[in-house]
């Protein structure tokens, strides 16, 4: 492979003027910058990128751990984060937990090795100590690890209040919530807190079911709601934890005669764009996923330039009622 020494013996510069170049520090001609780039075009250089964030202790990467890519959600806002990483000039390198704590603490290894400017995490498996000591700038979404750690989330209390007023005032009177485990320590659970509040101040029976520690389990889904109908069959109104959730409880509901929204109204959460394809659409609380994304990456950034952030960030939802309500 060419190295940094032949493109400067074909531009007619030194390899310093070439790193100059790469690096632009100090004063370049513009005629001097086109010869070296068009050097190391004809010889198909790439700079090494290690090497270079070891000169100039920045590599311009983010580093983001998630459960999984292929779940919507996370794969949407992956995108947002992917999108202004890279306008700002960053670029991201993915990691996918499956909520693993030893895939995650070698994820976090391989990322600190890889000498990544920050972290955003969406997964939170190990103890508090350990994310202390990455020493490296650090934002959470959707996860509060501890309190001087900053994070990004939906207003998730609003968004579960917003939810199950939407079923009450549609005359829903027994009401179900299907989400994650509460003792994952996710900020979520603040959908299920809002949901059985507003429950209790309007005099309503109601029930919650939660998935066990895997709150991606899709076959827990339709065990849940098999669950709910086999014991419950009065139940008229649903707020599920995700969209996905919203979409196996329609699912659920037309396996067994119930139609929607005559017989059961369902409220969604995210707002992925996964809904479109359903029919009807699903009524959901959407989070500001672009506007995550977008602040999760200027919290690196911020960080990198030395400036103290703020640890709590929550952004407002919006209901946007679709066709199962």
């Amino acid at each position: 492979m060419p190295t940094i020494k032949d493109v400067a013996l074909k531009a007619g510069v030194s390899a310093t003027t070439v790193s100059r170049v790469l690096n632009n520090r100090g004063y370049l001609s513009e005629e001097l910058k086109h010869r070296v780039h068009q050097a190391m075009e004809e010889l198909n250089y790439r700079p090494n990128e290690l090497a270079r964030s070891l000169s100039r202790s920045k590599s311009n990467i983010i580093g983001l751990i998630i459960p999984h890519v292929s779940l919507p959600f996370f794969g949407e806002l992956t995108s947002h984060i992917e999108e202004h990483a890279y306008r700002e000039g960053y670029k991201l390198l993915l990691c996918n937990s499956w909520q693993d704590k030893q895939k995650e603490q070698e994820y976090i290894h391989m990322l600190r090795a890889s000498r990544v400017d920050g972290i955003i995490m969406g997964s939170h498996t190990l103890e508090v100590e350990a994310y202390r000591q990455m020493n490296l700038p650090l934002v959470t979404f959707d996860r509060q690890i501890s309190p001087d750690i900053p994070y990004v989330c939906s207003d998730n209390y609003e968004g579960g209040k917003l939810a199950t007023t939407l079923l009450i005032q549609k005359g829903c009177r027994h009401l179900a919530h299907i989400g994650g485990h509460p003792k994952l320590n996710i900020l979520s659970h603040l959908r299920c807190v809002a949901f059985e509040d507003m429950a209790k101040q309007h005099s309503l029976e109601y029930v919650t079911l939660h998935t066990d520690n895997n709150s991606f389990d899709f076959e827990a889904y339709e065990q849940l709601l098999g669950q709910l109908f086999a014991e419950h069959p009065e139940v008229d109104g649903i707020f599920a934890g995700s969209d996905i959730i919203a979409a196996y409880a329609l699912k659920a509901c037309r396996t067994r005669g119930r139609r929607v929204p005559e017989d059961v109204k369902i409220v969604g959460y995210d707002g992925i764009m996964l809904r479109s394809l359903l029919d009807p659409h699903i009524t959901t609380i959407r989070q500001p996923m672009e506007a995550i994304g977008k602040l999760t990456v200027d919290l690196i950034l911020q960080q990198v330039q030395g400036q103290s952030v703020a640890a709590a960030h929550i952004l407002p939802v919006e209901l946007e009622e679709g066709g199962t309500t």
